[in-house]
């Protein structure tokens, strides 16, 4: 999001940016936050309050007051897992580069940046711009935190955008129970494929194309070289990105398995929240709504408040699952994979507060940067 300068007599408070000596900060005034933070309760007011009401809907909150206990503690513990999977995703890409990034600080930056994405629109941005932060604040240089970023998300995006190919098709053929509407199956399939096929494009991309542009341009073959080696330090992070991904996978590293217990125990609540509420629909519609409905996070709002509930709650009802009987689980499900674990990401970003502060002191009393030896190396990409 971009906002305007802050006018007379405005607060400025912090949220995720780029502050490289402080925590990360962006201009938001205090009225702008008032008026986004009201509109989230709006939001939340009409998920929770508001559409319950609606025609057909008048049982939601009944149902769940009858709901199943042990049912209820499953989604819990699904919840808790999953985001075990995430730490171990977030540590076996980045432990490697700093000897700091031990499952302490995994904990922090994982939790503190899913709270920052909780909390802040754009997509995720916001936490991407703390957890940047935080490695950059370890020692580890801006280039491997980009690579290593870009791999992260690689080897995260790749498991949704696999499942989309491999369960829309299935689907769609037959081969898995739930559903054969085109729109939901194959068109999904069609955007997984598409989104695989653009990543691995990268890897055509000649290795640190930036760094030969900079050395034309210092070489003065010409001047729009200069140029280009900003353009080119894009295609360069994420071709170095993809690339330590698919390493990793050949390297059979563990912590890439993280990826696949994020996604499918958060799954696994949704499917919980349904056996707690009433009947669920066959797995793998859930799998394939539950990943649709996920794509409301691209809209500008905190989280995807609003556009991924009312996502996932259209695609159950596009595979023949009434609304009615989709939307509690739905809220259900989000209660425990996205309000639930935004008081320990606020702790966690606290906790990550001082030992940010620990590294700078380390790395004042040995005279220097806080970087590990083997931060300052670049991966063999």
């Amino acid at each position: 999001m971009t906002y305007p300068a802050p006018g007379p007599g405005d607060t400025v408070i912090e949220q995720p940016g780029a502050d490289e000596r402080g925590m990360p900060r962006s201009g938001v005034t205090r009225r702008e936050a008032v008026i986004f933070g009201g509109f989230t309760v709006a939001v939340l007011a009409f998920l929770y309050f508001g559409l319950p009401r609606l025609a057909g809907f008048e049982d939601t909150w009944s149902r769940v007051d009858d709901g199943d206990p042990l049912w209820l503690i499953a989604c819990l513990l699904f919840e808790l897992l999953s985001f075990a999977g995430y730490v171990w995703l977030f540590r076996g890409v980045f432990a490697r580069e700093s000897e700091r990034i031990d499952w302490r600080a995994s904990y922090q930056i994982t939790m503190a940046g899913l709270a920052a994405t909780r909390l802040f629109a754009a997509a995720g941005a916001g936490g991407a711009a703390l957890t940047a932060w935080a490695l950059r604040r370890s020692g580890m240089p801006a280039r491997v935190v980009a690579v290593r970023m870009v791999a992260q998300y690689v080897l995260l995006y790749g498991v949704y955008m696999s499942t989309l190919l491999l369960v829309g098709v299935g689907l769609y053929e037959g081969i898995l129970s739930g559903g054969d509407e085109f729109a939901i199956t194959i068109v999904p399939a069609i955007f997984g494929a598409s989104v695989i096929a653009l990543a691995l494009a990268f890897t055509l991309v000649p290795a640190q194309i930036d760094r030969t542009l900079e050395r034309w341009a210092g070489d003065g073959v010409g001047s729009w070289a200069g140029v280009l080696v900003g353009i080119a330090k894009v295609p360069a992070a994420v071709s170095g990105g993809v690339r330590a991904a698919l390493r990793i996978l050949r390297d059979r590293d563990g912590g890439a398995v993280g990826a696949f217990i994020w996604w499918y125990l958060d799954i696994a609540t949704l499917w919980a929240a349904f056996h707690a509420v009433g009947e669920a629909p066959p797995f793998f519609m859930i799998v394939m709504a539950y990943f649709i409905g996920m794509l409301g996070n691209l809209l500008p709002l905190p989280g995807g408040v609003g556009a991924v509930d009312g996502g996932m709650i259209a695609a159950f009802a596009a595979f023949g699952v009434p609304p009615a009987a989709a939307t509690a689980p739905v809220l259900v499900y989000r209660l425990f994979a996205f309000w639930l674990p935004t008081i320990p990401g606020v702790i966690a970003y606290l906790q990550l507060r001082g030992t940010v502060a620990r590294w700078r002191e380390q790395g004042a009393e040995s005279g220097g940067a806080p970087m590990p030896a083997q931060a300052g190396s670049m991966p063999a990409l």
